[in-house]
């Protein structure tokens, strides 16, 4: 009786716990800490495109709000607001945030001083405040921030030593402190990486410190079950499990041998990161990335079952699943798995990809690696694909109407060029097409599957061997060469334009003209003979705008020139589909004389002659089908 008791008092207590919780961020008067702390955040910054519209006071629950992440429970858990064009200061609430984990405010234009607050937030896994004019000293509270992984501070006007405390925080995968004004004695920061280059009073030619990257050891994560017992949030061991199990009567012995079982169990495994069975912890994160197992991805996608397919292509294939708190994601199998190289090496590809952060990108919320399987996680995008919705009508009206095709064209823009000229270190995307660009719920552009392609062609990084991209979107000197760079992705971009404008897919249009991949000689003709209503998707009725359509055409056509010099960089793209500086761009391409593509012979005259002559083509692949 006594013990029945005592297990019913232990279960009240575990309840009202969990009640706790619940409300733990709520005042007496019902006021929630994390809506103050976010507005205190707002507040004291400038918001000039109103990206942060959503945040109100009023709200009871911030977890709606844009740009900012929840988690299970409901705390708010990342912080993103990346490349949103903000200034002004960051406001020191954000220590009462306590339940963030990712902190991600890369290339903005904010200043002052780093709050000390920051210290605080003893969750936080990656801080991100390069890019910015921050000003003053590193924090010294930094160092109480024990569960950080990665630290990126770089190219900021930080000065003043950098603080003897970071080397208290023993997890650190990335510290960049490059380009500052920095001074003093470096501290032994324990991470796999540590930049400082840039810091011209510790990098200058009579110091003797090594500004270059330091790389002591290859990143390992252990299980919970065996991290050091004085860690927050660890498990309870094996040998702590036993000794509770031995009070429990007649189910001990169970308890033991299972508890002798996951003691053998993590000791025969200790030294392996990545194994196809259950033990670890799915908890454990690398930077802000959840670690799934392959057990619980088989079950949210009812055993990988074919009524469950969003898509495949080159990278394999996409699964609609429910994870066990109820969350839809799409999850990524990749096929052609040992080409991705070992789990280092995918392991430090996924970390590159996760650190890419931005409205119009498709963020990497998990992924899973077994040794057979690779997989990667992302949220469900519930409008598909643009490729998909192009074809797609509700009472005889397109869900992709004109205006919705303008705001798919600047958002699919600013991914690009985020990748191309804001993220460090610049991902080339590779297959630029409609099919690439999902569609959230309020049919923004989401760029998906970028940073791919380099996880399937590491070994081939400084020779390709093979085209990949989807043939009518390759660029003509990708075909020719088998070399890409980010006036590739321009290239593929103006195919997305035409695409929009269109409403064909350019292997479609091929298709169905007994040729292959013509829609881009057929649009310049139609522009040639100013015929362009004809070119205009059927499914529109002429609701469009005739002036906007021959601005986007002019658009598409620059960014489709065949020598990849006289294509605009995406900075501009985004600049004349806002509406500045098409005009001259345009008046400018018309006089330019088009140059030797090659030493040898004359730029072919149409797009479809690249097809012909490239020896390459028949190896070119699509990376990736409709959602």
């Amino acid at each position: 009786m006594e013990r029945t008791l005592l297990v019913l008092w232990r279960m009240t207590l575990l309840v009202l716990a969990c009640i706790e919780s619940s409300f733990a961020t709520l005042s007496p008067s019902g006021i929630n800490y994390e809506v103050v702390a976010l507005m205190a955040i707002k507040n004291d910054l400038n918001d000039p495109y109103n990206v942060l519209e959503s945040w109100d006071i009023n709200s009871v629950d911030p977890c709606s709000w844009r740009m900012v992440t929840c988690n299970v429970d409901g705390h708010v858990s990342v912080l993103g607001l990346p490349s949103q064009s903000l200034n002004g200061t960051l406001s020191p609430g954000i220590g009462n945030l306590s339940n963030l984990q990712s902190v991600l405010l890369q290339n903005n234009a904010i200043s002052g001083a780093i709050p000390t607050d920051i210290g605080k937030l003893e969750k936080l896994q990656t801080l991100d405040l390069s890019n910015n004019k921050f000003t003053g000293g590193i924090p010294n509270s930094l160092g109480d921030l024990k569960n950080l992984n990665y630290l990126r501070l770089s190219n900021n006007s930080l000065s003043g030593p950098c603080p003897e405390s970071l080397s208290n925080v023993k997890g650190l995968t990335l510290v960049d402190l490059s380009y500052n004004n920095l001074s003093g004695s470096l501290p032994k920061v324990s991470a796999r990486t540590f930049k400082i280059i840039g810091n011209p009073l510790i990098c200058g030619s009579n110091s003797e410190n090594d500004c270059s990257a330091v790389s002591p050891e290859p990143l390992y994560f252990p299980p919970d079950a065996l991290r050091d017992p004085s860690e927050p949030g660890r498990t309870k061991s094996p040998r702590l499990a036993l000794a509770l199990g031995s009070s429990f009567g007649s189910a001990s012995f169970i308890i033991i041998v299972v508890g002798l079982f996951l003691w053998w169990r993590h000791r025969h495994n200790q030294q392996i990161f990545f194994d196809v069975n259950d033990q670890y912890d799915p908890e454990v994160c690398l930077g802000h990335l959840k670690r799934y197992t392959f057990k619980e991805l088989r079950a949210a996608t009812d055993h990988f079952n074919s009524k469950n397919i969003l898509g495949s292509g080159g990278f394999g294939i996409v699964y609609k699943g429910c994870l066990l708190d109820g969350t839809i994601v799409a999850v990524k199998r990749l096929k052609d798995y040992n080409a991705v190289g070992g789990e280092l090496q995918f392991q430090t590809e996924v970390e590159l990809i996760s650190l890419a952060v931005h409205r119009n990108l498709l963020r990497l919320c998990g992924f899973c690696t077994t040794e057979s399987e690779r997989l990667l996680v992302y949220p469900y995008m519930p409008n598909g694909s643009v490729a998909y919705q192009l074809r797609d009508q509700i009472h005889g009206k397109p869900v992709l109407d004109w205006l919705r095709r303008k705001r798919i064209a600047l958002g699919t823009a600013r991914g690009l060029l985020y990748l191309h000229e804001q993220c460090d270190p610049k991902i080339i995307h590779r297959d630029v097409k409609a099919a690439n660009i999902l569609l959230d719920e309020d049919f923004e552009a989401v760029v998906g599957d970028f940073g791919l392609a380099k996880l399937l062609d590491h070994r081939d990084s400084h020779v390709t061997t093979a085209v990949r991209g989807t043939v009518g979107h390759i660029a003509p000197e990708y075909l020719s060469t088998g070399q890409s760079s980010e006036k590739t992705d321009v290239f593929g971009f103006g195919i997305l334009l035409l695409e929009l404008i269109t409403g064909q897919r350019a292997l479609d249009f091929g298709r169905q003209a007994n040729q292959k991949g013509v829609m881009l000689d057929w649009v310049k003709k139609l522009h040639q003979e100013e015929k362009l209503n004809l070119m205009v998707d059927k499914i529109l009725k002429n609701n469009f705008d005739r002036v906007e359509l021959e601005e986007m055409v002019q658009v598409a056509l620059l960014c489709t020139q065949f020598h990849p010099s006289q294509r605009p960089k995406m900075s501009e793209v985004v600049r004349m589909l806002e509406g500045d500086g098409l005009a001259e761009k345009w008046e400018a391409s018309q006089k330019v004389e088009t140059p030797k593509f090659r030493s040898s012979e004359n730029l072919p005259q149409r797009y479809s002659d690249f097809i012909e002559e490239s020896s390459l083509v028949v190896e070119a692949m699509e990376l990736s089908g409709p959602r």
